[in-house]
């Protein structure tokens, strides 16, 4: 079955033994920062322990969140990272454009194919508006995500409700594109793990698939609100039963209605209860 990611936690690349943790924790992605996290005068330092990580192939995926697109320390991050084995993919920050993508998946394509996976984060209000354009605009480009706290400053907004239509229009955007549902942007409050849980199952309800964390004791909360409910997982399991005797349109003895895309749905349904008995 397909493996779904549900976990991604953000660590800081100038901190190698916390890094050295987040490997252990249990995320399904580990995202090393050298961006927002890391002061100006510790970006070097970040840079080369982040290579000196992805020198060999780490015991858990690792995608490095470069710096913004518009410096030179973008490209100092690409040059020193991109051909390491140890590298999964690219977070690239505060896209705006289809451009960007394409420049960096352009600098970064090896010569023998195999280009870098790239994730496009989407952290203003002109990124979020150009979203499809963004999401649709390069074959590396394998998400796109929304980076919640610089898109309330720009949008000058506190009340989280107020996110529901960009988070909506990226999680539209992204599938319109043919990509993953994007992760839900993280919970900042590391202690509330109540609000985290609340949020992330509004999340699961708007399209997201999975979430980003910045603390490990954060995964098993998401894990929770991003499984299947027994009562899912019965009812996908029917809808199988049903489609195999039957592969045409047809309606349940309790009156639900199942197609192709409903049965496409059971069948995602019970890959993410498979993963999640695994975990």
């Amino acid at each position: 079955m397909t493996s779904f990611p549900l976990t991604w936690l953000y660590v800081p690349g100038d901190r190698p033994e916390v890094v050295a943790k987040a490997l252990t924790a249990g995320a399904d992605v580990v995202i090393v920062d050298l961006e927002d996290a890391v002061a100006p005068d510790r970006k070097e330092y970040a840079r080369s322990a982040t290579a000196e990580l992805l020198s060999e192939p780490p015991p858990a995926p690792v995608h490095v969140r470069v710096n913004a697109l518009d410096t030179p320390l973008c490209g100092e991050d690409l040059k020193a990272l991109s051909s390491l084995p140890g590298l999964a993919a690219l977070r690239l920050p505060k896209v705006t454009s289809p451009a960007e993508v394409v420049r960096v998946a352009e600098r970064t394509a090896p010569a023998e194919g195999g280009a870098i996976p790239l994730y496009a984060l989407l952290e203003s209000a002109l990124g979020v508006e150009r979203s499809y354009e963004i999401a649709s605009s390069h074959p590396a480009l394998h998400g796109i995500a929304l980076g919640e706290a610089d898109l309330r400053a720009d949008l000058g907004v506190q009340d989280d409700r107020a996110l529901d239509w960009p988070r909506s229009r990226v999680i539209v955007a992204a599938r319109a594109a043919g990509l993953p549902a994007p992760a839900q942007s993280i919970h900042p409050d590391t202690r509330d793990l109540e609000g985290l849980a609340v949020t992330s199952a509004r999340g699961r309800a708007l399209g997201f698939l999975g979430r980003a964390a910045i603390h490990p004791r954060q995964l098993p909360v998401i894990e929770r609100a991003y499984a299947p409910t027994p009562a899912e997982i019965e009812s996908a399991e029917e809808i199988l039963v049903a489609a195999a005797t039957d592969p045409g349109a047809q309606a349940l003895p309790d009156g639900r209605f199942i197609d192709p895309a409903v049965v496409a749905g059971a069948h995602r349904t019970l890959s993410l209860a498979d993963r999640s008995a695994r975990h």
